[in-house]
């Protein structure tokens, strides 16, 4: 892996109407030609993405997005698109045309705020026009970044880079880890990694990847086993190892073959907790004893891989459900960054790891089912719950624990 995952990087937004001058700002900020450039009012349809560096922060991605302002049926797909960014920026930028500041910034600034995502408003083109000064009081009188640029001369690019800096939320700065905090250093982690036909050749999986990196930062040992060998590998430690991590499709083998008393969990509830709402998919995975014959789940997945074989989300999910409520489903899949505005036609969400997603685009879908009252839980709980071992898969995590408890009570 030769630069960070998209899913690592801080997500910055760049928002406005039509011929606002985004992708010229884009295009300034980067020095390079990411994002066609035209007098032509709509020239960007669908996101465009460009990952950089920006130190101190280190790694960003840049989205640029259609104009708020789009018109007809097709620009209503343009700026359902554009809303859908919201969801994942965590940073937002807003650019006005040639000093204008009316209701289509206005609406982007509220929205901004509303989700508590912090803001910096650029004035661009300002070799044609310039902001009131009451405009531009007012904006900052809200804690807000104001700059103004001329992308053609790059003039208060710098500036902008600043501002960017200023605002970039601690909680990127100082994300939570995948695992490190439920081991000291020294300590052994065993991962079980099956080898199957949906693992890229020659690779191992983002989830798999970014633990062992978080493991590494925290000074644990790591030892990698297959199932088939992980028994052997553990009569041969010393000491019994801190933790064991496996992917969730292993989970029975696993829990049977590590003996009690050293815990258990899986990559996929690591990443329920460092990117969303443990506690929450703990509450989520409750909901399947309510689940009947006929019910609708919708099953999410952060990345658009290929299906092959006995794919976990398409086949083996479903299959492990069915069985454990005794009746068949109705089973939708959404994939990458669609994720549906009907949610509440739904019984039950499962989500994936996310290891695809930033923090925030998850949080955004959990606060999104929570307003339509639909519970969401994620692949390695649902699948340690519908298989028995639910209980083991918490031990690492106490708080999960004590909730999962009391709501059995």
């Amino acid at each position: 892996m030769n630069s960070a995952p998209k899913s690592l990087r801080l997500h910055i937004g760049i928002f406005g109407r039509r011929n606002a001058g985004k992708s010229s700002l884009l295009n300034a900020i980067t020095r390079q030609n990411v994002s066609i450039v035209s007098d032509v009012a709509g020239t960007t349809t669908d996101p465009v993405e460009k990952p950089m560096e920006l130190l101190p922060i280190g790694p960003v991605l840049f989205i640029d997005t259609a104009g708020i302002d789009d018109e007809g049926a097709l620009g209503q797909l343009r700026i359902d698109k554009t809303r859908r960014v919201f969801d994942r920026c965590e940073v937002g930028v807003i650019v006005a045309p040639a000093g204008q500041w009316a209701s289509f910034e206005i609406s982007i600034l509220e929205e901004l705020r509303k989700r508590e995502i912090p803001a910096a408003v650029v004035f661009s083109k300002k070799d044609l026009a310039r902001p009131d000064d009451s405009v531009v009081e007012s904006i900052k009188a809200m804690g807000v970044e104001v700059v103004s640029t001329n992308a053609a001369t790059r003039e208060g690019i710098l500036d902008l880079r600043e501002a960017l800096i200023r605002i970039a939320p601690e909680e990127f700065m100082k994300a939570p880890p995948v695992a490190g905090d439920l081991i000291r250093g020294g300590d052994t982690v065993v991962l079980v990694v099956p080898i199957d036909k949906e693992a890229p050749k020659g690779r191992l999986i983002n989830p798999q990847v970014q633990t062992i990196r978080d493991l590494l930062d925290h000074d644990a040992v790591t030892l990698l086993v297959k199932e088939r060998e992980l028994r052997h590998a553990l009569e041969q430690l010393k000491n019994p190892p801190a933790l064991v991590i496996t992917d969730s499709q292993a989970f029975l083998k696993v829990a049977a073959d590590t003996p009690t008393g050293t815990p258990i969990t899986s990559f996929s509830i690591l990443f329920s907790r460092a990117k969303g709402d443990l506690t929450e998919f703990v509450r989520g995975a409750r909901a399947i004893d309510n689940l009947k014959s006929g019910a609708r789940i919708l099953i999410a997945e952060a990345c658009s891989h290929h299906p092959i074989g006995e794919d976990i989300g398409r086949v083996k999910i479903p299959r492990w459900l069915q069985q454990y409520v005794g009746g068949s489903m109705t089973f939708v899949h959404f994939q990458g960054h669609d994720f549906p505005d009907d949610l509440a036609t739904f019984d039950l969400v499962i989500h994936c790891g996310s290891c695809a997603l930033n923090r925030r685009a998850m949080l955004s879908r959990i606060a999104h089912c929570k307003e339509a009252g639909v519970p969401i839980t994620n692949y390695g709980m649902c699948i340690a719950y519908t298989l028995g071992v639910f209980e083991r898969a918490l031990e690492p995590f106490p708080a999960a624990m004590e909730a999962y408890r009391e709501a059995i009570k």
